[in-house]
């Protein structure tokens, strides 16, 4: 009976400190998570259409450091990408607040990533929906603003919106660098109660919930594409 009893309590307290912390980490979310997603990803789209015009133009000037930037960026990790600009700029003086290091980083690798979706969507036009633009007389900028980019568009929303989706998750990252984000939340909390496997899974809860919903509207963004392709 005496065993029951503590089993009985411990769950209780493992119920209460499960409620309470719920307020803390999804006022995180609100706060930290989602701004620096939605500010992370508007940057990072913006920088990886410009990125991919430059890997698809015809000069060579703007071709290489387009380049080089996307390999730099996705041949490192994102966390040493982190460090690098919040604790590694300070040493030739340049410091930055927590917030802002984790939005260059994940704008960064945003736009490295998505350039690559944006140019491969571009490439997967058929080259007669070019030459068509051409012989109406648009000069080259026109036919790509007018009728391959809207084209490419529809091709390039879903793994846009996984990009996005993985982005959620990748904000746990801004923890390490003092973001007092949704993980860092849980983190403060298991630091003083010690409970760290249920507040851990709290977290991970919160982050599926978030990327469930974000899912459904995937799939409804989706399907109303859809309905603009021929079958």
């Amino acid at each position: 009976m005496y065993l029951q009893s503590k089993v009985i309590t411990a769950n209780m307290e493992g119920w209460e400190l499960f409620v309470n912390s719920l307020l803390p980490m999804i006022t995180g979310a609100i706060q930290y998570t989602i701004p620096l997603t939605l500010i992370s990803f508007t940057g990072g789209l913006l920088l990886a259409l410009l990125t991919a015009m430059m890997r698809i133009s015809k000069s060579r000037v703007l071709q290489i450091p387009a380049a080089v930037y996307v390999s730099a960026i996705r041949g490192t990790p994102l966390l040493v990408q982190l460090f690098i600009i919040f604790y590694g700029l300070p040493n030739i003086g340049i410091n930055l607040d927590p917030f802002i290091s984790a939005v260059i980083a994940f704008i960064l690798n945003v736009g490295a990533y998505g350039s690559e979706i944006i140019r491969a969507s571009i490439l997967s036009i058929p080259k007669g929906q070019w030459e068509a633009a051409y012989t109406i007389g648009m000069p080259r900028w026109q036919a790509l603003y007018r009728i391959i980019l809207p084209q490419a568009a529809r091709v390039s929303v879903p793994p846009l919106s996984n990009t996005f989706i993985s982005l959620i998750k990748d904000t746990s990252l801004a923890s390490l660098v003092l973001v007092a984000e949704l993980f860092r939340k849980a983190q403060e909390i298991a630091a003083r109660t010690y409970d760290f496997l249920l507040l851990y899974v709290e977290a991970a809860l919160i982050y599926w919930g978030i990327c469930f919903l974000l899912s459904l509207v995937q799939i409804v963004i989706e399907k109303r594409l859809d309905r603009y392709v021929a079958r």
